[in-house]
């Protein structure tokens, strides 16, 4: 049973930090790329960030300089951690894993095969 639990999420003010976390189980996460992606009402989903298996990372143009991913792979998790937060990032933010043999980081949402049920992100201005 493949699992991705996010953890993190609250109500911040504009400038704030968050860390989020994601708990995977019934996988291995060092054979998975793993991304964050975020979509707020009445907007299409997003990526945000993408650690490849090999720890290259790719960000959105919106959040580079501001968030960073990382893994740690012994304890099966990821991270996202947050800076300088602005209302425009408000969002649902969820964590995903690919399947199979895929590599490089990667924020094109069809390359992921499990996603977790989300974590809500809100900035006030």
């Amino acid at each position: 049973q493949v699992r991705l639990v996010e953890s993190g999420g609250d109500s911040v003010r504009a400038g704030g930090s968050l860390r989020l976390s994601c708990a995977a189980s019934g996988f291995t996460v060092s054979n998975s790329v793993l991304s964050w992606f975020r979509q707020a009402p009445g907007k299409e989903r997003e990526g945000v960030a993408s650690s490849g298996r090999g720890g290259n990372t790719i960000y959105a143009d919106s959040v580079k300089g501001r968030f960073a991913v990382s893994r740690d792979n012994p304890r099966n998790s990821l991270y996202l951690q947050m800076n300088s937060l602005k209302p425009e990032d408000t969002a649902m933010y969820y964590c995903a894993a690919t399947r199979g043999a895929w590599y490089a980081p990667t924020l094109l949402p069809s390359r992921f095969g499990d996603w977790g049920q989300g974590t809500q992100v809100t900035v006030s201005s």
